[in-house]
């Protein structure tokens, strides 16, 4: 894959390692250094185009690689260059492998669910026209040995059938073990961890599980005590025996008594009086035969000792 730059100057190995942060590598003494922003750029230009090559290999609807992934993800990608050939003196790309750690649920031979974090291989593309030629091959040896990985530990995300063949041939994985993600994962994967695999607790019995009706039951049970003075039992009548002697110290309380409103009689009926009829009670006085103006004449003339009994 050939662009407009010297990608034989900005990729100066042959297998260039790119993390998220896409920094070009430390260039040959004696070669002249561009901008750093625009040796950025230009890696960022290699990712996308890369990227597109294989989703367009893979017929997938849209590419998996591009520099915007890279910066949001810790995947690392191994950029593959040729070194041979030399199209206008500008060096030229052969491939690149994508590979990342993922926190995966995956299935055992009992398929019993075991949480993982191996490491994936997340995308991988070779040109087309120089496919067959053992740089697939040398580029994934790379990543391996660069990685510290056996080739039965890795997981492959949605791989073609082609690097099925790919991984059949050259490192001998054939009988898989059926997921219901994704991924693929090969036999001997869960004896090779390292940390090993983490088994989940098993799921609870739906009859174990109570309905949230019985948690609503269950959590009016509790008594839930009123606020102060509400929680304070009446008093007794009766004083105690040996009733506790009164501090005579500053900064004493007092204890805290029941609160019951005290209003005297005879304010009580003076406000009564003051307050002026509902007009409920002047139709009923207006209706009811015993409150005709002459009994109300004759209860005015009573003397106010009687009257202050009513």
């Amino acid at each position: 894959m050939e662009f407009s730059f010297d990608v034989d100057a900005l990729l100066p190995e042959r297998i260039t390692v790119l993390d998220q942060h896409l920094r070009p590598p430390a260039r040959r003494p004696g070669t002249t250094t561009p901008a750093r922003v625009d040796l950025q750029q230009q890696i960022m230009t290699i990712v996308d185009e890369l990227g597109k090559a294989s989703a367009k290999a893979q017929h997938l609807p849209a590419p998996i690689t591009s520099a915007s992934r890279m910066q949001s993800n810790r995947h690392v990608m191994y950029v593959l260059k040729d070194t041979s050939a030399r199209p206008a003196g500008k060096g030229a790309i052969i491939g690149f492998l994508k590979v990342g750690y993922k926190k995966l649920f995956v299935l055992d031979d009992r398929e019993a669910h075991n949480e993982v974090e191996p490491l994936c291989i997340l995308d991988f593309y070779i040109h087309e026209s120089l496919q067959r030629h053992g740089h697939g091959r040398e580029l994934f040896h790379y990543m391996l040995q660069k990685e510290r990985v056996e080739p039965h530990q890795l997981a492959i995300d949605r791989p073609s059938q082609k690097l099925l063949k790919f991984l059949n041939k050259h490192y001998n994985l054939e009988t898989t073990v059926p997921q219901v993600n994704n991924f693929v994962i090969f036999e001997g994967f869960f004896a090779h961890q390292h940390p090993p695999a983490r088994k989940l607790p098993p799921k609870r019995a739906e009859g174990d599980i109570k309905p949230y009706s019985s948690s609503d039951r269950e959590f009016l049970k509790v008594a839930v005590e009123p606020p102060w003075p509400l929680n304070r039992a009446p008093r007794r009548a009766t004083p105690p025996a040996h009733p506790p002697p009164r501090s005579s110290s500053l900064g004493s309380s007092p204890e805290r008594g029941p609160l019951r409103p005290f209003v005297p009689e005879q304010d009580l009926l003076r406000s009564l009086r003051l307050c002026p009829p509902h007009p409920t009670a002047r139709l009923l006085l207006a209706t009811d035969p015993g409150g005709s103006p002459a009994q109300r004449r004759r209860t005015s003339s009573l003397p106010r000792s009687e009257e202050s009994r009513y």
